[in-house]
């Protein structure tokens, strides 16, 4: 048996765990420099607001209503998640997250249990112990977990907790479940799907296997009916490691100068790094992105990416922004206003064991390096992200008197929370 867990509306819920006030209120989180809604809560999805709404056009769209509005703030979601899953950790045989927001769970030596009770006192647990509210999905395979968490967030009646445990239960779920909302089918198979006049799970899983072969011959959309239909077959590794990591982001304003511009790419090549050394893996190439805004028609438009290998596979810091910075340099154009850069890291395998590379000098570094990064990721674990970066990572720059004035282009965060439970300067105090 296997289950899901997810947190509800969780960048709302996160918020909400210091803000009680907001309960049953309309809330919205919005994406990074501030532009459009990634996130809402039940009263704000009621309302009619939109994912991807841009901020500005909240007040326009809805100008009589009182939303409360916060800038992500990912270390608070992070640092509260990581709280969920701790318990998570002690109920259960084992587990893998797979998103900041979702646990699959195994449940192995637990089939002596009353599991549907047994979800239920875990969301009450969680809740108390967190604040976060779940939704708990059980089923025989993680693709029908997935689809028994919908019905659990959904539908009060489960208590939030939904599972589909006998042959009955699984035909009417997937009578019930629209072909888009299938876990491991993209928009675009769907929008195949339906051209074929398949609109629900069931429709799909009706299908003969030697058609789904025949008509996609994809092994995940295989993959996917076969566990429709009450096989289990998606492998646990394939969950466990991302292949591709990448961290991109819209500029507040945009850039011409390329020390401006290297600063932000230096932040996401080490960003990317510290997500490789969280799944303990490193990565042999590391990409970088560039494009100008493309809905300003009376400016010069350019885009270009470029890659580089690594001689010897590494999560360093170091190594992965210098790598992404010599790539910038060559993809680099004058007489441009950018708009957006991103990092991407690929070929990702393994920390252990490295193949190092007979003409790589660094190589001989390669254990320093990893020292170096085990002690800064714990110093900023302690005393909150980024107090210790690169010199290459930081938003400042020098001005007509030598100080350093703010960058311009440095994150926008106007509504963001404060963070009490990582940092000393925002711990709550009782008056």
């Amino acid at each position: 048996m296997y289950g899901i867990i997810d947190c509800d509306n969780c960048y709302v819920s996160c918020e909400r765990v210091f803000r009680p006030d907001l309960n049953g209120k309309p809330v919205v989180v919005l994406s990074n420099n501030d532009g459009c809604v990634v996130a809402r809560s039940n009263e704000a999805k009621k309302m009619g607001i939109k994912a991807g709404t841009p901020y500005f056009q909240l007040a326009q769209q809805f100008p009589d209503q009182k939303i409360a509005v916060f800038s992500s703030n990912y270390e608070l979601y992070g640092e509260l998640t990581a709280r969920v899953v701790e318990i998570i950790r002690q109920e259960v045989p084992a587990y893998f997250r797979y998103s900041i927001d979702e646990c699959f769970i195994y449940m192995d030596g637990m089939e002596h249990l009353d599991l549907k009770t047994w979800g239920e006192n875990l969301h009450k647990r969680i809740r108390k112990g967190v604040g976060i509210p779940v939704s708990i999905g059980l089923a025989p395979n993680k693709t029908l977990a997935k689809m028994a968490s919908h019905f659990a967030k959904k539908y009060q009646g489960y208590r939030h907790c939904c599972m589909i445990d006998s042959e009955e239960k699984r035909i009417k779920a997937l009578k019930l479940y629209p072909i888009d909302e299938i876990w491991g089918i993209g928009r675009r198979y769907t929008a195949r799907l339906q051209e074929l006049g398949i609109q629900s799970a069931y429709d799909f899983a009706s299908h003969h296997r030697d058609w789904v072969r025949a008509t996609f011959r994809n092994i995940v959309i295989e993959r996917t009916w076969r566990e429709l239909n009450g096989e289990d077959c998606v492998p646990n590794e394939e969950l466990a490691k991302k292949k591709s990591i990448c961290t991109s982001r819209s500029f507040n304003g945009m850039i011409s100068d390329f020390t401006d511009l290297q600063t932000q790419v230096a932040n996401y090549a080490a960003r990317c790094a510290e997500k490789l050394r969280q799944q303990e893996t490193v990565a042999s190439i590391v990409g970088v992105f560039i494009n100008t805004n493309a809905f300003r028609e009376d400016l010069l438009q350019y885009w270009n990416f470029q890659e580089q290998r690594l001689i010897t596979p590494s999560s360093s810091t170091m190594t992965i922004v210098h790598a992404a910075t010599e790539v910038l340099r060559k993809i680099y154009r004058e007489g441009y206003q950018y708009k957006k850069a991103g990092v991407i890291v690929m070929g990702i395998g393994p920390k252990s064991p490295i193949q190092t590379d007979l003409f790589d000098f660094n190589a001989e570094q390669f254990e320093k390096m990893k020292r170096l990064d085990k002690v800064i990721d714990r110093i900023n674990k302690v005393n909150g992200t980024e107090t210790i970066v690169l010199g290459s990572q930081q938003y400042t720059r020098k001005g007509g008197k030598g100080k350093a004035d703010v960058f311009a282009n440095a994150i926008k965060h106007d509504f963001k929370s404060k963070n009490p439970t990582t940092r000393w300067s925002d711990i709550i105090l009782l008056t």
